[in-house]
């Protein structure tokens, strides 16, 4: 049975049981991927690689998950959130299990890397585009309380992690997450589908003419991930700056433990250096989405303003050369970064409108798997050419602010649209950044269900 047709977003209601399943599927995906630099540093002793090969696992992993998204999205609006969310979470579980008997770094490469990553893909992007389909005024909100898993994730899993590699070895280990990891299917059977208003006005208008006439076959699969989103001023500018931004934005979190051993840190005072870290990120997550509610700043412009600090906050890491200033610098990583990461997906149906959100989440994710694909290898390779990683956090920072700069070429990023009559002025095919936009045009394929 047709669900039915909501004029106004809930803002609410069973919302929050979304935002729970996406608060627990940040910790078991993006927590868990945050925590691996445990196994980094066991990787490369028991395989003899160098850095950058094995920073190949984890960015692999996460370029998958990103590049794979538009897949997840066209099942979802096919299929719904909770199967394809399911499906996801036994393939991420059994990337895990089959990587725990891995003899090799291709091993490790195809069943984390490959397996793992495109499980992931399946659940990410549809959680959290149901979760920008069930808000609206406290939509930054929503989305910084889901993405606060990954804080309190990453402040558990390094000791816990560290703890049974020591009881049971790395391969152990990862059979004990390949356990855990099941778990994003119970956080598939709380996602509910919604039909809202908009879905109708965006189905009934279609995609806008493109010139020429696409070929029967190239028109269906324009229809089905939404291609006309390249066309969108917006969203390409606005992809294009996270992607920078992503190329440094995972890099502490691979290589910070790495980097605390190579200063004669303990195994636990490395693990608990990144522990810390994650809690000033989850009150920064927090503040973060809370703040951005309010609306006394434009969203984009907070945007801006966290990716400058988090740039800053990795220049100045290699200044920290004893425990205490490490950490004293870490959390203040840990606070930018977390008031940044909230900002990604909540400014995002402000620049599409909340009826191209799902495959937006997808193709934006899939632009970004570029930066976690080359980040950590990069990384990876300046820390084994200098015998260091502080030239990789300063690289790191000088992507992200890079990322920031590209952020002022958004339409409206310097004027205020105005609206009229429906429309903004200066703000062209929907591309404004920065408030609500006017519904943008795009193809439902057929069905009005979006999750």
């Amino acid at each position: 049975m047709a669900e039915p047709v909501i004029s106004e977003v809930p803002d609410g209601g069973w919302g929050w049981m979304i935002v729970l399943a996406g608060f627990l599927n940040n910790c078991l995906l993006v927590g868990i991927t945050r925590s691996f630099g445990v196994f980094f540093i066991q990787f490369t002793q028991y395989f003899g690689e160098t850095s950058s090969r094995v920073s190949w696992i984890t960015s692999i992993a996460m370029a998958m998950q990103q590049f794979a998204s538009p897949v997840g999205s066209v099942f979802g609006m096919h299929y719904g959130a909770r199967p394809v969310v399911m499906v996801g979470g036994v393939l991420a579980s059994l990337g895990m299990l089959t990587a725990s008997f891995g003899q090799s770094l291709l091993h490790m490469y195809l069943s984390i890397g490959l397996l793992t990553g495109f499980g992931w893909a399946l659940v990410f992007t549809p959680t959290m585009a149901t979760i920008s389909r069930y808000f609206k005024r406290r939509r930054a909100l929503a989305t910084g309380l889901a993405f606060t898993g990954v804080g309190i994730a990453s402040f558990f899993f390094p000791p816990v992690f560290q703890f049974l590699i020591d009881e049971y070895g790395w391969r152990g280990a990862l059979q004990v997450v390949s356990a855990v990891m099941l778990n994003l299917c119970v956080c598939a059977a709380l996602l509910r589908p919604i039909t809202l208003h908009e879905d109708l006005l965006v189905t009934s208008r279609g995609h806008p003419a493109s010139g020429r006439r696409s070929t029967e076959c190239w028109g269906k699969v324009t229809s089905a991930f939404d291609l006309t989103l390249f066309l969108h001023r917006g969203f390409v500018v606005y992809s294009l700056a996270v992607t920078l931004m992503t190329t440094g934005y995972f890099v502490p979190y691979i290589h910070l433990m790495a980097h605390g051993k190579n200063l004669g840190l303990s195994d636990y005072k490395a693990a608990f250096l990144m522990s810390f870290t994650a809690v000033t990120e989850t009150i920064a997550r927090l503040f973060s989405g809370w703040l951005a509610d309010l609306k006394l700043i434009r969203k984009i412009h907070t945007l801006f303003a966290w990716s400058v600090l988090t740039g800053v906050s990795l220049l100045l890491l290699p200044v920290g050369h004893t425990y205490s200033s490490l950490m004293g610098l870490s959390l203040f990583y840990g606070f930018c970064s977390g008031g940044l990461a909230p900002l990604f997906f909540s400014t995002l149906p402000d620049i599409v409108g909340i009826g191209r959100i799902l495959n937006a989440t997808g193709l934006f994710l899939m632009l970004l798997s570029v930066g976690g694909l080359l980040g950590p290898p990069l990384s990876g390779f300046l820390a084994d050419a200098t015998g260091s990683y502080s030239s990789s956090f300063m690289t790191a920072g000088g992507f992200i602010l890079v990322g920031s700069l590209a952020l002022l070429f958004l339409p409206s990023f310097l004027v205020r649209p105005v609206v009229l009559s429906g429309k903004r002025t200066g703000d062209p095919a929907g591309a404004g950044a920065g408030g609500e936009s006017t519904p943008a045009p795009a193809d439902v394929t057929g069905s009005c269900r979006q999750e």
